[in-house]
């Protein structure tokens, strides 16, 4: 796996995928998590995740995604539209809720 430096709007993050449109898609995973109800954080209240997002400081996406293998801040970096992930995010996130209820 490759180190990938994530770059949108508030969000800089270094995550570690396969290639870099798996980094996209990890990286509006974590930005969504703080707003959306995710299978995995069900003992988490809306509440708990109103504190964690005001003290921990909300991640925030711009229009476009700047993935990079070599930093932050990077010219050469390859530019993904938000709207893309987050659609083929939501389109996963839709399958495993189909996989869970079947299970």
């Amino acid at each position: 796996m490759a180190k990938y430096y994530i770059e949108s709007g508030t969000m800089k993050a270094v995550v570690s995928a396969d290639d870099s449109h798996k980094a996209a898609l990890w990286a509006v995973h974590r930005a969504m998590q703080q707003v959306v109800p995710m299978y995995d954080d069900q003992n988490v209240t809306a509440s708990d995740k109103c504190e964690m997002a005001t003290s921990e400081g909300m991640m925030v996406l711009d229009q476009k995604i700047s993935i990079s293998e070599v930093g932050f801040d990077r010219s050469d970096a390859q530019v993904i539209n938000t709207y893309d992930v987050v659609s083929e995010w939501n389109q996963l996130m839709v399958a495993l809720s189909r996989l869970e209820s079947l299970l």
